[in-house]
Parts: C-alpha cells; structure tokens; sequence
C-alpha cells in the first residue's frame, strides 16, 4: 500500500491512499459466492441462483460493506506506516484519482512528553455513611410521603401556604386585574424570599404589603431591577403531616417484609452508591485541575477542541428543552461560549489517555461487573439491565470508557503527592 502524508499545522495531517484494487474484487467475488449458496429467492432453487441475479440483488450491498472494510483496514494501516496517533474522528474524503482513492484528514495527539503524575498534589476526600445520615434519609423519605392538614395558626417554615399577591410598580398594578393565585411551601426558596419570608406569621385571611426590591435578573421582566409594593394574601395554611415508618410504609420502598432493620440496610447501600460516586467526581475534579494547571500551554487539536464544545452547547440545549423551557434561536458561533472549558475537558481526556497507553493500564474487567452491577442494582430487574448492557455495544463501551477513566484517575491519585480530608456525608454529596 502507498500512501503519502502532508503536514497542514502543528498538530494536523492529511493522508492521500488508494484501496488495492484487486483485493477489494476479490472480496467482493467471494461475498457474493457465499451468499448465493444460502440466499433464498422465488424462482430458483437454493444454490442454484444464477450468479448474475446476486450480483443484482447483493451487489452494491456487499460492495458498499466491502469497501467500507477495506477502507478501515488500509487507513489503519497507514497509519501504523507513519506511526501516527490520532485524536478524535477523522475526516476521509475521496480523492481526485476516482473511487478508490481517499483522503484523510486527520488531528494527531500532542507530545506531552514524561507525564510525571509524582509532581502533582491532589487532596483525597473521605467520608463515611453513620446512622443520623440513615436517619435523615428516612426523614426525607416521609417528607416525600408527607400529607397536609389546615391549620389556624399562623404561617411557619414548612407550611403549605395557599395565597393571591398582586404588585404596584410605581402606578402600574401587576396583573392590571385582580390577583396571581399560587401556592409555596415556606422556607423552600420556591419564592423570592423576601416574599416568601413575609408570609411567617400570617394566618388564613390575613393579609401584608411589603416592599420588595427585585435583582435584576430576576424571571419577571416587568419586576427586573425594580422596587414594587407586593401584596400577598393567605388563602389557606396547612401544615404538614409525616407517615410512620411502619411495615405499610416500609413495604412501598420494596422491602417486601416491611423490615425495618432490611430497610436501613437497603438505605445504607443506596447512599454507599451515591457516596462513592460522589467521591469519585471529586477526585475527578481534582485530579483534572492538577492536570490542566501542569499542561496548560500544551497546543491542543483544534478542531477536537470545537466538536467538544459544540456537544457541551448541544447537551444543554437538551437540557432546556427537557426542562420544557423554550431555547429560541441558537446562534451560529454560540459554542464559542463553550471553548474553554472543553479545551479544558479535551486536555484532560488526552492526558489520562496518555497515562494509561505509556504506563500499559488495562480496563479490570472484575471493576467493570462491579460498576454494571452497581448501575443494575438501581432499578427493579437488575438482571435484565445488565443484559441489556451486555448486548448493547454502544451502551457497553460508554460504560468501558468511564470505568477505564475511574482506574487512570485513581492510579494518578495514588502516585501523586496526597493528602486526605474528611468529609460528612452530606458535604461529600454536595457537588
């Protein structure tokens, strides 16, 4: 195989090469042989199809397939031939000379030269699950549950308030007509809390004007930076009413025997899943700081760079729309936005790949299962997710690529400079 190599920046390269003719015919001409052995078409007998019929039928199938083959393969090796290691998805194109030549263009791997991880510091944090945390769990688990019963008194922090407000802004009424109806569970910042605050003490009935100033950002155009006469007026005030943790509640978790001894057990699982990733996006985090602040001035591939910040724009643009919000129109250069911090992330993904290729990490396949299974043991058939892992190659490699992560990351912690800082289990979740 031929194939030449041009340079077109510091860290890009163009490669010019053709597919061997005669292999690529000869792959083609045995494809079809097999498949007019087993093909089964109206007319003729099984292994009797005329081989100008497949060629018919099969064949721009099967040379599609074989070229696409062939193409990997021979990329591949050239590639090898010039000892080149790529980053991110290359862009192959057809070249002048007719179909069966290509051109690649291609981002290559910057030299980070001697990775030494021994030179950063990192901090490890530590914490451990105890039974007050099990037991504000539970509390959460009945506030989840909780139900409502009217009261006279006046407002509280943890009361259902049903109310109206209207604003004045200077001598414009906001609604120009009547009143806005709502409801808000006081001390849960659903309002803005000068508002929110302002309903303590008030009983059904009862009514207060304050004097508001909103920031200007706040979500109402008409209120942004603006200082109004907000009067609010409770409707209803209820107070609300826990479950006891007995078998009937206990049983609704999925502790079939309404234990409660199997259900802090079950509890203490859970938050041991959630503490260790948790501690694991720390170390994360951590780790990938040390990493950007020692290689900050390494030249990353630029175009990795832009395709890494058009996805993070994408992600949230998804994420607004989820939210039911309305995006509106995303300008052409909006993922500029998003430049440093996947330069950031880019840095940190080839760094880690980087440790691992020149330090020969391998993914643990028992470390693996244990995350699948961990993953599983989250949903109610966790044998069927983790088959659906298991045949699924896409979900499979997402799954290899974040564990492989998780190892590189614990290796460097490890050999680097560290020190541990224990946490509650509340300010290790606390992201």
């Amino acid at each position: 195989m031929q194939a030449s190599i041009e340079s077109t920046g510091n860290l890009e390269r163009r490669l010019t090469f053709s597919l061997p003719e005669d292999r690529l015919q000869t792959h083609i001409s045995g494809r079809l042989g097999e498949i007019a052995r087993t093909a089964r078409i109206k007319g003729f007998r099984p292994g009797k199809i005329p081989a100008k019929v497949i060629e018919q039928r099969f064949g721009q199938q099967v040379r599609s397939e074989a070229v696409d083959g062939l193409l990997r393969e021979t990329f591949d090796a050239a590639l090898r031939e010039h000892e080149l290691r790529i980053a991110g998805t290359p862009r192959i194109d057809k070249g002048e000379e007719g179909e069966f030549s290509f051109v690649a263009t291609v981002e290559l791997i910057p030299d980070f030269g001697d990775v030494d991880v021994s030179k950063l510091t990192v901090v490890r944090h530590t914490a451990e699950i105890n039974d007050a945390d099990i037991d504000q769990m539970i509390t959460n688990l009945r506030e989840q549950r909780r139900s409502w019963s009217p009261v006279t008194r006046g407002a509280q922090d943890g009361d259902l308030v049903a109310l109206e407000t209207f604003s004045l802004v200077g001598d414009e009424r906001l609604p120009a007509e009547g009143s806005e109806k709502g409801s808000v569970i006081v001390g849960q910042g659903m309002m803005f809390e000068q508002i929110e605050q302002g309903l303590v003490g008030l009983a059904k009935g009862e009514e207060k004007t304050l004097d508001v100033e909103f920031p200007a950002d706040w979500r109402v155009p008409a209120l942004a930076g603006k200082q109004a006469k907000v009067t609010v007026k409770v409707v209803d005030v209820s107070a609300p009413v826990l479950p006891e943790v007995d078998a009937e509640f206990i049983k609704s978790f999925g502790v079939k025997g309404g234990d409660v001894e199997q259900f802090r057990t079950d509890i203490r699982a859970n938050l041991e899943r959630e503490l260790k990733g948790a501690l694991m996006n720390r170390l994360r985090r951590e780790v990938g700081e040390q990493l950007i602040a020692a290689y900050a001035s390494v030249e990353l591939p630029p175009r990795l760079v832009e395709n890494e910040a058009r996805a993070m724009l994408a992600q949230q643009v998804d994420q607004i729309r989820r939210s039911g919000r309305n995006p509106g129109e995303i300008p052409a250069d909006a993922h500029e936005g998003f430049k440093d911090a996947a330069a950031k992330r880019v840095l940190v993904g080839l760094l880690v790949g980087e440790v691992a290729r020149k330090n020969d990490l391998r993914l643990d396949p028992k470390r693996l299962n244990e995350t699948m299974r961990l993953i599983a043991s989250t949903y109610e058939e966790p044998e069927q997710v983790i088959e659906m892992y298991r045949n699924d190659p896409q979900l499979m490699g997402g799954l290899q690529n974040r564990v492989m992560e998780e190892q590189v990351i614990d290796w460097i912690a490890e050999r680097a400079q560290h020190t541990e800082q224990p946490l509650s289990f509340q300010d290790a979740i606390r992201q």
